[in-house]
């Protein structure tokens, strides 16, 4: 897949201008090593949704 691929293909799932994708730096990440040495240069999508995803109202049964 060249990189023209895949924003053509971000861009089709997202609905967004193929402008707009290239614009955000979307790439291939190649596959890990056994020992995990690279995994602090990649960016974990779902850990920064859940950090930024809280609670408006929080429990106040405690």
């Amino acid at each position: 897949m060249t990189q023209s691929d895949l924003h053509r293909a971000v861009a089709r799932s997202t609905g967004e201008d193929i402008s707009v994708i290239a614009a955000r730096g979307f790439s291939l990440a190649e596959p890990f090593a056994e020992d995990d040495s690279d995994l602090d240069l990649y960016l974990d999508w779902d850990l920064v949704d859940a950090e930024r995803n809280v609670a408006l109202f929080p429990n106040r049964s405690a």
